[in-house]
């Protein structure tokens, strides 16, 4: 049995739905209290066991790879001045193992995965989108990672998003229950209208997957549609062997649109020890004005 050490991480698409802010900084470098979302994203994979990491990014991107590596002077810096509070919460950005590779145009997300077809070689490995971020205390892709170990199959996570939500990810109709959470797949597919689903399980951006999926990727690449996606590949993958649907229960940001990014950086800054007492207490206060209305 092969050990899960390798994850993908796609930060490749232009981040629009940000603009003026992503003109020139990528969206994965927009922060959450203090730190960028991609951070949250990587501690994930680090807590889970990987031990490797591919960032499919893309133009005017680099800064992420600045982020993840060491800064000698600024190091040097707060050594001086004996800031060892700040040494630590850079230590966390000092990310080892972190390989690039960029996709020239986000042509979809089948087309970033693969991009890491030498990098995966014959290995499973997990795919974690930067757009989610789970904070759990087992993280979701560990999670993930355990249930391949049990049942050696690829698992996609899936929860319950309301069906005006399908239009914007992918969509999992299950089919038997293997447990209370997990569940065989009758169909995965992409964007759907609530009106041609028969419930609201929407993919959400953490994926096991083994080798097998690069050829189905292959194979849809060589059909020339305008964007390669890796929901049509796992529903061809799931005709030839059982692909697993897990559903998560716990929390989730989607920190790919404006308000859900703004709903992370209140809720976590809730937990911040630097902003939790004076945002809570501006909290109580703007809901007494609220009510005032």
């Amino acid at each position: 049995m092969r050990k899960i050490k390798k994850a993908i991480i796609t930060a490749a698409d232009f981040g629009v739905d940000f603009l003026p802010a992503t003109k020139a900084m990528p969206k994965e470098m927009l922060p959450i209290v203090d730190t960028p979302v991609i951070q949250f994203v990587i501690e994930e994979a680090l807590a889970s066991g990987i031990e490797e990491i591919l960032i499919i990014s893309g133009k005017n991107k680099s800064t992420i790879g600045n982020h993840f590596d060491r800064n000698i002077h600024l190091e040097k810096m707060l050594s001086d001045k004996d800031d060892h509070e700040k040494l630590a919460i850079l230590a966390k950005s000092d990310v080892p193992n972190i390989h690039y590779i960029r996709q020239a145009y986000p042509d979809g997300l089948g087309d970033a995965i693969l991009h890491a077809e030498s990098f995966v070689g014959d290995e499973p490995f997990v795919i974690l989108l930067g757009d989610d971020i789970m904070p759990n205390e087992v993280p979701l892709t560990k999670t993930l990672m355990n249930l391949y170990e049990a049942y050696q199959k690829p698992v996609i996570s899936m929860m319950k998003t309301g069906l005006e939500k399908l239009a914007q990810s992918g969509v999992v109709e299950v089919s038997n229950a293997i447990g209370e959470t997990l569940f065989g797949i009758s169909h995965v597919f992409e964007k759907a209208g609530s009106s041609v689903v028969s419930n609201d399980l929407g993919i959400i951006g953490r994926y096991v997957m083994t080798p097998d999926i690069f050829p189905k990727l292959h194979s849809l690449s060589a059909q020339g549609k305008p964007e390669l996606q890796l929901t049509d590949a796992i529903e061809a993958l799931n005709k030839e062997q059982d692909v697993l649907a897990y559903e998560y229960q716990g929390k989730r940001y989607d920190v790919g649109d404006k308000y859900g990014l703004l709903i992370a950086n209140i809720e976590l800054g809730m937990k911040h020890k630097e902003t939790a007492q004076p945002l809570v207490e501006y909290l109580k206060e703007l809901s007494k004005q609220l009510k005032q209305e």
